[in-house]
């Protein structure tokens, strides 16, 4: 399952990054968000899978293509971008310089975990993650949960008379 998965992650990327048309790469980024939540329930991390689902596969996805619908038609028509050698050259070395960072910290902290002892640390439960979420005392998220959704709102309606203004003129 880990096979499969990894190559519609794998493929779906590759296909997001080189398709001329901004509605097929938020497509294949859709099936990205989906095969990354499918490797958290195979993990067993029951909540990150649904919180990856809805959250990022329904919500900033959907924001993406309502944002590409909105856009003006002539903005979308012929968006296409040569590659020159010099873009290539910098986003590979970008990649590599990424993959060198994950590496480090992978292998440091495993280091760090055979020098500890081999104790597992548990996992938190779905119960104590909600109530931390929706909860208001100290270290609780309601309110800054409460103001994202505020923002998401205004940045909807500003969208809206935005593509309104257009179609006045």
């Amino acid at each position: 399952m880990f096979c499969i998965l990894a190559v519609v992650i794998l493929g779906s990327a590759f296909m997001s990054v080189k398709t001329k048309s901004i509605m097929r790469a938020a497509t294949f980024l859709l099936f990205v968000l989906f095969g990354i939540a499918g490797l958290y329930f195979i993990l067993g991390y029951t909540f990150l899978g649904t919180a990856q689902i809805s959250v990022y596969a329904g919500g900033v996805t959907m924001m993406y293509i309502f944002a590409i619908s909105l856009t003006s038609k002539r903005t979308l028509q012929n968006l296409t971008e040569r590659f020159k050698g010099i873009r290539v050259f910098n986003g590979l070395l970008v990649a590599l310089f990424g993959l060198v960072t994950v590496l480090f910290v992978f292998f440091k902290n495993a280091l760090i975990n055979c020098a500890l002892d081999d104790t597992p640390v548990s996992e938190l439960s779905v119960q104590k993650i909600g109530e931390a979420i929706v909860g208001s005392e100290k270290y609780g998220y309601v309110l800054p949960f409460e103001f994202i959704s505020v923002f998401l709102f205004a940045c909807i309606i500003g969208g809206i008379m935005i593509a309104r203004k257009e179609n006045d003129k």
